[in-house]
């Protein structure tokens, strides 16, 4: 299983350089996608901003009967401040490496700031290192 980072998604929904690479990845993987509700908040925020609502509506009604929501368990966070300074992320990243890593699910990412990280609790799956 899989938790989709908030870029894959934004990738295809705004139709970035990178769409193609991730439509695959989801159409591949899409019964193992889970998205986190920090990940769901912020593509309805980024698109409202863009003044495309009638994109996160068509993401409400196609992609999320397909997807599982997952959130952090609130015991959780308590730690974002210690995976903050010793991993060297910010706060969504932090938020979703925790997900991940209380979910059991690989993180599937285009953020190179998972890059080169080097952890044991999550596999961080990298869709391009560009």
């Amino acid at each position: 299983m899989f938790l989709a980072d908030t870029n894959i998604f934004l990738e295809v929904l705004l139709q970035q350089e990178r769409s193609e690479l991730c439509k695959q990845f989801l159409t591949n993987h899409l019964q193992e996608i889970c998205i986190s509700d920090f990940t769901l908040h912020s593509i309805g925020v980024i698109t409202f901003r863009q003044n495309q609502t009638g994109v996160f509506t068509q993401f409400t009604q196609e992609v999320l009967p397909n997807v599982k929501v997952v959130t952090l368990p609130q015991e959780y966070y308590a730690q974002l401040d210690i995976v903050t300074q010793s991993l060297r992320l910010d706060f969504d990243d932090a938020y979703q490496y925790l997900v991940a890593k209380s979910c059991h699910l690989k993180l599937a990412t285009l953020d190179r700031d998972f890059k080169n990280l080097n952890v044991k609790d999550v596999e961080i799956v990298m869709l391009c290192h560009a």
